[in-house]
């Protein structure tokens, strides 16, 4: 890795805050010209936030709400109001693809839909960091292996149905109270013996 200054750096940052009822997700992208002086030579380059907020029980987006603060053209944030078009939306299986269709291309701000569509995984980590934090290891243990087969199936290789995730769950590994990063199904097998 070269020690130079970046030619560009972009942040994304997400932050999920829950209360009884929902979660709430920021999540805000910066783009910047770190070699740039900021006066004769334009440094930020975009700043925008996406607030969502979802559903606890259903997923469904209630509230969704766009704010760019730092745009190359003053016409920019005339898209702001379409993101509210995730009002509606559920954020499992094929939120991504609905994201797209409402607000992808010209329909949209790339940037503002880059952020919508991070929101999906986003909350499935909320929601197990939530049940942890309400309920200790314990917690998160008790919603994966739960509700495993409805919310984390198909997600990911490690998901995939009849996958690794399930079979390690069925033999009795326990998510948050087996260390962490989990050990492999073979090891676990092997300790077992």
């Amino acid at each position: 890795m070269t020690e130079e200054t970046p030619t560009h750096r972009r942040t994304i940052v997400i932050e999920s805050f829950d209360t009884d009822d929902s979660y709430l997700l920021r999540a805000s992208l910066t783009d910047e010209r770190p070699w740039a002086d900021g006066e004769e030579l334009i440094r930020d380059v975009h700043a925008m936030t996406l607030d969502v907020t979802v559903d606890r029980r259903s997923f469904i987006v209630t509230d969704a709400n766009a704010e760019m603060t730092r745009t190359p053209h003053m016409e920019c944030t005339a898209i702001e109001p379409a993101f509210r078009n995730l009002i509606g939306l559920s954020v499992t299986r094929g939120f991504n693809r609905a994201v797209q269709e409402r607000l992808g291309r010209q329909r949209g701000c790339t940037h503002l839909e880059f952020l919508a569509r991070a929101i999906g995984p986003a909350v499935i980590q909320t929601m197990a960091s939530a049940s942890s934090r309400r309920a200790g290891a314990a917690g998160i243990s008790r919603t994966v292996k739960e509700d495993s087969d409805s919310w984390l199936t198909n997600t990911c290789h490690l998901w995939a149905e009849g996958s690794i995730g399930a079979t390690k769950i069925r033999e009795g590994w326990r998510p948050g109270l087996d260390g962490y990063p989990a050990r492999t199904l073979v090891e676990m097998r092997q300790t077992r013996s």
